[in-house]
C-alpha cells in the first residue's frame, strides 16, 4: 500500500512541475532557431541562454560539442532547460540538483554557472563519457528514475552543441528585440562565462569588437558570435558579425546574411 501512496505522490508531483514549466516557457521574451544539416530546433530566449552558457562553460574546460551535448539533453529533461527553484524532492536549478545528495546548497545550485560546473565535474569522472550512449552518460551523473527520458532530446540537444560550440557557423540566429535589453553588464558576464574576454568598444560608432587570436580562431570565433546571439535579448545586442557573415535582431525570420565587412579575426557587435 506504501509504495501506492508513493506513486501517487510523485505522480502529481512530476505533473505540477511539468505544468509550472509550460506557464513558466510562456513567459519568455524572443526565440532562436538553430539548424544542422536537415534538423531545426527552436528555443526561447531563456532556454538559448542556458544552452549557451553550457557550451561555454565546456569552451573554458577545454570539453568536447559531445559533453555540452550531455549537459543540454540532460537540463532538457530535468528541467526543460529552465533555472527553477522548484522540483521533485529539494530538487533546483537546471539539472534538479538534490542539496540532499551533495550538490551544494539550493543557492549555489540556483547559479547556473555553479551548477553547470558541477556538471561537468561529475561528468569528466565518467570512464568512457564521450563513446557512451547519451542517455547513458546523462545518468551516470544524474542516477534519474526515468534514465530512458534523456535520449528524447538527444537530437535537438546535438544541433544545440554544434551550433553553440562553434562547429557549425552561422547555425544559431534569433529574433529578439534590443530595446527590451538590460543594463546589465555584458563585459563582466561574458568574463564569468569565457574566462577573460577583452572587449574594445567604441562610443562614437556605438560599435564593440572582441578581437581573436591563436589556434581555432574559426571556431571560438563562432562559438562566441553564437554566444552573442544567443544572449542578445538579454543584453540588447541589435547586431553581430564575423567571418564574412552578419545577424541582425528583429528578423521575422532569423538568420545570417553574407556581408563583406566582417572579419575572421574581429567579432563586432552592436547594442541597441
Amino acid at each position: 500500500m506504501r509504495w501506492i501512496v508513493a506513486t501517487v505522490v510523485s505522480t502529481v508531483v512530476l505533473v505540477l512541475v511539468v505544468f509550472k514549466l509550460f506557464e513558466d516557457g510562456m513567459t519568455s521574451s524572443g526565440y532562436c532557431v538553430a539548424q544542422v544539416g536537415d534538423r531545426t530546433v527552436e528555443v526561447d530566449a531563456e532556454q538559448a541562454k542556458w544552452a549557451s552558457l553550457m557550451a561555454a562553460k565546456a569552451f573554458e574546460r577545454d570539453l568536447s560539442p559531445r559533453a555540452v551535448t550531455i549537459a543540454i539533453a540532460t537540463a532538457y529533461q530535468e528541467s526543460k532547460l529552465r533555472n527553477i527553484d522548484y522540483g521533485d524532492r529539494d530538487s533546483v536549478g537546471l539539472f534538479q540538483q538534490r542539496p540532499s545528495q551533495g550538490w551544494g546548497t539550493v543557492e549555489q545550485i540556483m547559479d547556473p554557472r555553479y551548477s553547470i560546473g558541477k556538471f561537468y565535474d561529475a561528468l569528466v569522472k565518467v570512464d568512457g563519457y564521450e563513446s557512451m550512449e547519451i542517455t547513458d552518460a546523462a545518468q551516470a551523473v544524474q542516477r534519474s528514475g526515468f534514465p530512458e527520458a534523456y535520449a528524447d532530446h538527444e537530437a535537438d540537444a546535438r544541433v544545440l552543441a554544434s551550433a553553440l560550440r562553434g562547429y557549425s557557423p552561422a547555425a544559431l540566429a534569433c529574433a529578439t528585440d534590443p530595446e527590451a535589453g538590460t543594463t546589465t553588464d555584458l563585459e563582466s558576464y561574458l568574463d564569468e562565462a569565457w574566462g577573460r574576454v577583452r572587449v574594445d568598444s567604441d562610443p562614437s560608432s556605438g560599435q564593440s569588437s572582441i578581437v581573436l587570436s591563436g589556434e581555432d580562431i574559426g571556431v571560438r570565433g563562432w562559438a562566441l558570435s553564437q554566444f552573442l546571439v544567443a544572449n542578445s535579448t538579454e543584453f540588447g545586442i541589435s547586431e553581430v558579425a564575423f567571418d564574412d557573415m552578419r545577424w541582425e535582431a528583429g528578423q521575422e525570420d532569423p538568420g545570417w546574411e553574407p556581408t563583406e565587412d566582417a572579419s575572421r579575426t574581429r567579432i563586432t557587435f552592436r547594442r541597441g
